[in-house]
């Protein structure tokens, strides 16, 4: 089979000729605007790549479980922990929550401690559940060190040597810091409590990692990708100097943290992201020359992005929480979270819980996605994307390295800016609806009705909350609120304004626009009276205003909305609340207003500004 090369019979293909054919196929247009794609993050992705564009990529020659780690940690397979996230506070229920989780397929469970604080709190949370098979992982308390006692004390009563168990503790003083506008017990006491942390951990709980970086944090208040890495490695890198500086062994450090990243839909980036992450810390450790390998081994939490999650369609959720899930598995993630479809507007039940594990287990058991180390290796795009990530990503930390350390660059407010700068961004392409919400603020379910399904109350269980404080806060947020606050006005108000399809002449764009305009309106809940088509706009005015209609749409090719244009508006004018041409002849644009159209919509509209407007003019808000 050496000898037997494939494909020897067809000639090898030259990029340039590559190149010569896609030039001849664009027709003239514009390669770079048509094909190559200039990402948020700020570097352009190409629309092909080939064997010569992996040839400066030196971490290629290493395996996985080899020095950086960006092929993995895990030279044989891919395992990863199916972590369920159980936001209850009380022991009881939580604990009623976590036996069907461990029973359902899951390996690692993830509690709010914050009512946990004697012997018998302990005793109710892990009752039934055998802490050597399950992986305990607390994501808040009142007092880490008291509740990690707590644990202790609870496996000495169950005979279980507390060195066989494993799991985390969601200590992260910069989290803290920039949800509540300082650090809870001071910055000098949070070193000194990160530094008891890892000394109880070392000496009781050996397989507890005690520190966390929230990256997830950045990219919940809407943060790109390179934002979300660099930070994190920034805000991670500031641990080890500080505790390094406090005697602390760097390997000690390195071995007790957790880097949590939130996963977005963006799915071959966010693979990325992950082997990325693991390339630079490891290049980030050998500066503080650890004593142990295991210092390099950074392990990689990923639960569900919180941003791009919607509260409309919720089981669109799913869809987005499983291709996520897919690409952090894929990117050899150590443990994941998947959020349940329904938490942007209850708790979730046992069904939802259900649903989230199997998406996991699916991805294990049926695909097999546990079996193979590093599969994404090799691929063109994804090791270029790697790259580029993490070039990217090392400018960010480097900025804040320039600034004089996490700690000063968020007091100083330049993280906070920088996020909030592309937050912005990203909330004008939805805006515009670049960036397509499914189901919020394009191609809506016109019969969802929410208002009424709301039960959730967004409450932080941090402690030292703070109205203000030295530290500017990031603001965490869905992308998808805004819409959806417009659809929920709607619904509260108990009208549903009707809007007229009035449409005319050819067929195929009569209906194009009408489309386009029932997705438009349906985004705010109105109700939309279609229609097959008019002989004659009296004939159209005639149906609008027996229909009660609202909003009329005209909706025809840019060449015969002349033929109806000024009869339309004449008929309709002080009989209903505005008329809408869907489409925009740029030439007869003033020609139209001057006879009565009120708006233009088209895909360069901002659909949240035009909205808004539309439910101001309709005495919704």
């Amino acid at each position: 089979m050496e000898d037997n090369k494939l494909f020897a019979e067809f000639p090898p293909v030259s990029t340039k000729q590559w190149e010569e054919v896609i030039n001849k196929d664009l027709k003239g247009a514009d390669y770079e605007k048509k094909l190559v794609w200039r990402t948020i993050e700020g570097f352009n992705v190409k629309p092909y790549y080939r064997a010569e564009d992996l040839e400066n990529l030196s971490y290629l020659n290493t395996n996985p479980a080899e020095f950086p780690f960006t092929r993995g940690k895990q030279a044989r397979s891919n395992v990863w922990d199916i972590r369920q996230d159980i936001k209850v506070k009380g022991p009881a229920e939580a604990n009623r929550i976590a036996l069907e989780a461990v029973k359902g397929g899951c390996n690692s469970l993830g509690f709010c401690a914050k009512q946990v604080s004697t012997p018998a709190d302990m005793a109710t949370l892990l009752n039934g559940i055998d802490p050597t098979k399950v992986k305990i992982n607390f994501n808040c308390a009142n007092d880490f060190v008291a509740l990690l006692k707590l644990l202790v004390e609870y496996l000495g009563t169950k005979g279980i040597d507390p060195k066989s168990v494993q799991g985390s503790v969601n200590f992260d003083m910069f989290k803290h810091a920039l949800n509540h506008g300082d650090f809870c017990g001071g910055e000098e006491g949070e070193y000194a409590l990160a530094k008891s942390l890892i000394e109880f951990a070392d000496s009781n709980l050996p397989g507890f990692r005690v520190l966390t970086v929230n990256g997830n944090l950045f990219q919940n208040s809407g943060s790109s990708i390179v934002q979300e890495l660099g930070f994190n490695l920034a805000a991670a890198n500031e641990l080890m100097a500080k505790l390094t500086g406090r005697g602390v062994a760097p390997e000690k450090v390195a071995k007790n943290m957790v880097f949590s990243f939130a996963i977005g839909s963006n799915y071959f980036m966010e693979m990325a992201k992950v082997r990325a992450a693991r390339m630079l810390w490891s290049k980030i450790v050998e500066q503080y020359h650890p004593a142990c390998d295991c210092a390099y081994k950074v392990f990689i939490h990923a639960s569900s992005s919180v941003w791009n999650k919607s509260l409309y369609d919720a089981y669109v959720n799913m869809l987005r929480t499983t291709t996520e899930t897919m690409s952090v598995v894929i990117a050899g993630a150590d443990s994941i979270s998947v959020a349940p479809f329904d938490i942007t507007y209850k708790e979730p039940d046992d069904f939802s819980y259900r649903i989230a594990r199997n998406q996991q287990i699916l991805l294990k058991e049926e695909s097999y996605l546990d079996k193979i180390a590093d599969p994404a290796a090799g691929s063109y795009y994804i090791e270029n994307l790697t790259d580029s990530i993490a070039q990217h990503a090392w400018k960010n930390f480097l900025a804040v390295e320039g600034k004089g350390g996490f700690a000063q660059a968020i007091r100083q407010g330049f993280v906070q800016d920088e996020i909030e700068a592309t937050a912005t961004k990203r909330n004008n392409d939805i805006a515009m609806r670049k960036t397509v919400i499914l189901g919020t603020n394009q191609y809506p379910n016109l019969n969802d009705n929410m208002s009424e399904k709301i039960t959730k109350s967004e409450k932080c269980c941090c402690c030292c909350q703070k109205e203000e404080g030295p530290i500017r806060k990031l603001h965490q947020y869905r992308g998808a609120e805004p819409f959806e606050e417009l659809r929920l006005a709607t619904e509260r108000s108990g009208h549903r304004p009707k809007v007229f399809m009035l449409t005319y002449g050819n067929v195929a764009m009569r209906r194009a626009r009408s489309v386009f305009a029932t997705n438009f309106f349906g985004v705010v809940g109105y109700e939309i009276i279609d229609n097959v088509g008019f002989a004659t706009a009296a004939e159209g005015v005639e149906a609008a205003i027996k229909a009660n209609a609202d909003i009329v749409v005209l909706c025809s090719s840019d060449d015969e909305y002349a033929e109806i244009v000024a009869d339309t508006c004449k008929g309709l004018k002080g009989k209903v609340k505005s008329i809408v041409l869907a489409g925009f002849p740029k030439e007869q644009v003033e020609e139209f207003k001057a006879a009565g159209i009120d708006e233009f919509i088209h895909v360069k509209t901002n659909a949240l500004q035009c909205l808004t407007a539309f439910q101001k003019l309709m005495g919704l808000m």
